[in-house]
């Protein structure tokens, strides 16, 4: 399967989505939160660094549900312009 290469955008909102969810994280483990999730470490960590710009939503919808996050607000965090961002 080939990819596309990803627009500018996704690239943005890849590394918004990762910072938001480190954030959220706290100081909890990588581990912990992956394996809550049921998601490899490795990924998680190349989420919260911007590695993965378009992870599955099922990733984010589970990796979410373990910070107590709402989908609809990290939406709105990632999608909002810039100088919009608010803190988790």
């Amino acid at each position: 399967m080939v990819r596309l290469p990803l627009a500018p955008e996704e690239i943005e909102r890849g590394k918004r989505l990762g910072a938001l969810l480190r954030l959220a994280r706290g100081p909890r483990s990588i581990l912990d939160v992956a394996l809550d999730a049921r998601v490899s470490p490795e990924t998680l960590r190349k989420i919260e660094t911007g590695r993965v710009a378009t992870p599955a939503f099922s990733t984010v919808a589970a990796v979410t549900g373990v910070l107590g996050l709402s989908l609809d607000e990290v939406w709105a965090q990632v999608t909002a312009p810039a100088d919009d961002v608010s803190r988790v």
